[in-house]
């Protein structure tokens, strides 16, 4: 398993549990975005990223996810498939019966062993999409063909 791959799988191992607090992990620029949020604006650094996940929290009660899948990209990318857990504190709405099969993704771009970058999805398709993937290629090996067949395509 790649560096990459195990920061990320260490992240998403505090996630899992609904500990949201460390943030050793990212890049003190990183920047940040819930993608697919409306009115959703990008924020640079660990404290914007810390009050737009605080705020987002807020309107949750045990809120955590569970990963589902993760894809190394490329060098420096990793997507994890994901589905989220958690119940409305004014709706009392199941976030996990409410967010359909599809699931939500996160991607990551790593460089020198912090998180640069990284794009929260609540619809897994729309991820995979703006990662240049088709929904359901499960397989690595057809995700890098796949990729490169693009790239030559758009050189």
């Amino acid at each position: 398993m790649s560096e990459n791959l195990q920061l990320v799988h260490s992240i998403l191992a505090q996630w899992e549990r609904g500990n949201f607090r460390s943030v050793d992990w990212a890049h003190a620029q990183i920047e940040y975005a819930i993608v697919d949020e409306p009115g959703s604006q990008v924020g640079w650094g660990v404290a914007a990223m810390t009050r737009t996940w605080r705020e987002f929290l807020t309107a949750w009660n045990d809120y955590r996810v569970e990963a589902n899948e993760y894809r190394e990209l490329d060098h420096g990318r990793v997507l994890v498939a994901l589905r989220p857990h958690g119940r409305g504190k004014a709706s009392g709405l199941d976030i996990g019966a409410a967010g359909s099969q599809r699931g939500s993704a996160n991607v990551f771009h790593v460089r020198g062993g912090k998180v640069t970058r990284l794009f929260t999805y609540f619809d897994r398709d729309r991820a995979l999409a703006d990662v240049g993937l088709s929904r359901g290629l499960a397989n690595p090996t057809a995700n890098r063909a796949a990729s490169e067949a693009r790239a030559r395509l758009t050189a």
